[in-house]
């Protein structure tokens, strides 16, 4: 009996171990998921059925490339197992090779950047051609094909497979510099080399943000690399972005990955032509560091743009990590962007604030003078998606994490009668109003009401604040434009927190 018992043990442990041994081989044989697709149907699809005599064997399928397009989308699906290597896909266009994959059931190429084992660069028009390498099929049925093939125009973008919580506040940091611009750290004997991307974007995971953008100077070299990185960072939205850095000013435009000409000169191409550009393209443009010394270190930091229509520009950055970082750690300090921003305000220009890291060194500690993540721009959005996150920037309901508290939050809305609007928002006022701040923030850190510059009412914060509260003002508004916004200060009086405001205009 007991030989038997063993006998059986070891029957159902073989079974056991061969059975992990097949899901085992069957995970490294499967290929990895396939890359998210555009979301209208295809511009071009073809269809085909395979048989057991078409094993190790190639095919050659043609399509038409139109004029104008930016970007080219390719997916392949089957029947057959999904686990076996059952069609390689290999791609030419009119003129030659353009890549190759093993395990890839979809990939893309545009101008700019491809989908690793393909190749970046134009998309002429004429007849592409797609090469299946066809592995072994089975004997019993039939392989049926699909080829599906989207054709994006520029300002389209490709969703990236990026995990979202939906609707609700997104972290993320506004401006950034690696080796593709001028950012630098340190290689591993200690020189001072370039800084690989990598860098700055491992840094962004690992302190939870949701979103950076990828802000190089003058280019958008890093697109390819974005496209090699996003997959393994799917909580991390990587959004395609520029400083466009002129003689004037420099100027952020995040969401575009069509390169912008940076040469305003004067009588020849102005800011307002930028500007509508990046907005024909579904892009919005910040005003950096205005407040910035121009001069031999930094070839125009400064804004002294000429001509400059306000109501095309989205953002400032109220807040810089490096300026702040470099005039010792108050975001409040001589060269802060908080006076300019305000003073567009009282000018009726609702211009959003946002604070940017522009880090140089991706590896730098949270505690350095300018580092990913601080400050941080927090967004309330529809979800972790780019056309969302510049939607909800675009709306102004944002607020600037200047400490990086990862748990901070601040909210406004206000209402006069039956008005009301939320943070980034106007309103037309009677003679009272009530402002309503949702804020969390630790103990002893002092929430402050402003009108513009002035100080409107302060309390201070208690341990019940900690974990969130929600406080009422009422407000007494004289005729004329009132910048209603909120601030916390920290125990050492530093601004810890910025919102954005509410334009609320009584007019008698």
């Amino acid at each position: 009996m007991a030989g038997r018992t063993m006998i059986g043990l070891t029957s159902r442990l073989s079974t056991i171990l061969a059975t992990a041994l097949c899901m085992l081989v069957m995970s490294l044989l499967a290929g990895p998921a396939s890359a998210q697709l555009p979301v209208g149907p295809p511009d071009r699809q073809l269809a085909g059925q395979l048989v057991n005599a078409d094993s190790a064997t190639y095919q050659v399928h043609a399509f038409d490339v139109p004029p104008d397009v930016h970007r080219l989308v390719v997916a392949i699906a089957h029947d057959g197992n999904p686990a076996a290597s059952l069609i390689e896909l290999g791609l030419a266009d009119p003129y030659g090779f353009r890549g190759a994959s093993s395990k890839k059931t979809s990939f893309t190429i545009s101008e700019l950047d491809a989908t690793p084992g393909y190749l970046a660069g134009r998309l002429p028009v004429g007849d592409w051609k797609v090469t299946f390498s066809i592995g072994q099929l089975p004997e019993d049925k039939p392989t049926n094909w699909t080829l599906k093939v989207w054709f994006l125009s520029v300002g389209e973008i490709l969703p990236a497979n990026v995990k979202s919580r939906g609707r609700g506040w997104y972290r993320g940091d506004m401006h950034m510099h690696s080796g593709h611009s001028d950012g630098f750290c340190a290689s591993q004997s200690g020189a001072k080399v370039p800084c690989p991307l990598y860098n700055a974007i491992a840094s962004a995971g690992a302190r939870e943000l949701d979103f950076v953008m990828l802000t190089e100077h003058n280019t958008v070299s890093q697109a390819q690399v974005i496209r090699e990185l996003q997959p393994a960072f799917d909580r991390v939205l990587l959004i395609p972005a520029q400083e466009v850095t002129t003689f004037y000013g420099h100027i952020n435009v995040w969401g575009v990955d069509k390169p912008i000409d940076y040469r305003i000169v004067p009588g020849g191409r102005s800011f307002n032509d930028l500007a509508d550009e990046v907005h024909r393209l579904g892009g919005l443009v910040s005003i950096n560091h205005p407040k910035a010394p121009t001069g031999a270190m930094c070839l125009g930091c400064g804004w002294s743009m000429q001509d400059v229509d306000y109501s095309k520009v989205d953002a400032v950055e109220a807040v810089n990590g490096a300026i702040t970082g470099a005039t010792g750690g108050d975001p409040q300090g001589a060269l802060s962007g908080i006076p300019f921003w305000i003073q567009h305000q009282k000018n009726a220009n609702q211009i959003v604030a946002v604070g940017g890291s522009d880090t140089h060194d991706g590896t730098a500690e949270i505690g350095s003078a300018s580092t990913i993540g601080r400050p941080t721009t927090v967004v309330f959005a529809e979800g972790l998606d780019q056309a969302a996150i510049i939607k909800g920037l675009k709306s102004g309901r944002v607020f600037v994490d200047i400490a990086y508290d990862p748990a901070a939050a601040l909210d406004l809305q206000v209402s006069s009668g039956a008005r009301n609007a939320l943070m980034g928002g106007s309103l037309e006022a009677g003679k009272t109003a009530v402002a309503r701040v949702d804020v969390k923030a630790p103990p002893g850190s002092r929430l402050e009401l402003m009108d513009g510059d002035t100080l409107l009412a302060t309390r201070t914060l208690t341990d019940e604040d900690a974990s969130g509260s929600h406080h009422e003002f009422q407000l007494k508004l004289s005729v004329g434009l009132h910048v209603v916004r909120a601030q916390v200060r920290g125990t050492d009086n530093r601004l810890r927190l910025l919102s954005n405001s509410i334009l609320a205009k009584r007019v008698q």
